[in-house]
């Protein structure tokens, strides 16, 4: 006889044993993540940071200026003089000077910039002196800029007007100031300029090179008696390229119509400056080598001085 089928009994779906496998590989996989994961607390910071500048979320500003403080005895009380007001009120007055701080710099260093400041006086005197003259009449204008020191000719006493010429009265003066430049070490550059009239001669083309002649005629009185080497010298002709004023009236511009003679002291006075270290340095290790000989010679119990 033939087996009969066997009756299928009612049970769970095919498909749920699946969803259920499937939902517990995802829970498997978060976990892991979860396990992983670390929270760096910086970086969390600096991105909730961007986060609410994006946003427009209202922020500290931090301030430029120091907060002035006030005196904790008195809620109404000022250290600054106090100024009459119609109200009954005393308001603090604060300023915007800044203290110098000197103490951040060692004796050594205030030491050798006294000595570079003294030097740099000292030669300023010395040209002074030769100029005083010319300097009472307007002719001349002597001025320090950090470690140059530029001597301003005007043209005014010193060349007639579109010429390259110097004036006798003139032409004395610069051998009189040779001497002194022949005593001071540097570098000298002659720079002529003129004003932004065009000029056309015939021994003139242009501004260019009126102003490189006039520099020429000083470097060559200056080097007429042999007290300043060539080796030192340069000439260099601007034109009206680096006026000091604008020229916009006949004064201004004759202001402008100038030869000036720059002495660059940047160079012997680093030099000078790197000696006086190294003997300020060489003093402070003999003195610590005379005191610790003494200190090792003095018997027990004295006190050496």
């Amino acid at each position: 006889m033939d087996e009969l089928p066997e009756e299928e009994k009612p049970g769970i779906p095919a498909w749920v044993v699946t969803f259920a496998d499937l939902m517990s590989l995802l829970m498997c996989f978060f976990v892991l993540l979860l396990s992983f994961s670390e929270i760096d607390a910086q970086k969390f910071k600096q991105i909730a940071g961007e986060l609410s500048k994006a946003f427009g979320v209202q922020r500290d500003i931090p301030a430029l200026e120091i907060p002035m403080g006030t005196s904790p005895i008195f809620d109404q009380f000022s250290p600054a003089p106090p100024e009459p007001t119609v109200l009954n009120e005393i308001k603090q007055t604060t300023t915007d000077e800044q203290p110098q701080l000197q103490t951040l710099k060692s004796p050594n260093d205030v030491a050798v910039e006294a000595a570079m400041q003294e030097q740099m006086q000292e030669t300023l005197d010395q040209i002074l002196q030769v100029l005083e003259p010319a300097i009472a009449d307007g002719r001349i204008n002597v001025s320090q800029d950090q470690r140059r020191i530029v001597i301003r000719v005007e043209e005014k006493g010193s060349f007639p007007s579109g010429s390259a010429e110097l004036t006798w009265e003139f032409e004395g003066l610069l051998l009189d100031m040779a001497v002194v430049l022949a005593d001071i070490p540097g570098r000298l550059t002659v720079e002529g300029h003129t004003d932004n009239v065009p000029i056309r001669t015939d021994r003139f083309y242009s501004n260019w090179d009126l102003s490189a002649a006039r520099a020429a005629a000083v470097a060559n009185v200056l080097l007429a008696r042999d007290y300043v080497l060539p080796t030192r010298l340069s000439v260099t002709g601007l034109a009206d390229t680096e006026p000091r004023v604008s020229n916009s009236s006949a004064d201004n511009r004759a202001k402008n119509r100038r030869v000036e003679i720059i002495i660059d002291l940047s160079e012997p006075l680093q030099e000078q400056e790197i000696r006086l270290r190294e003997l300020i340095q060489n003093n402070a290790e003999s003195r610590e080598a005379i005191i610790g000989i003494e200190s090792d010679t003095a018997p027990s119990g004295e006190l050496v001085w």
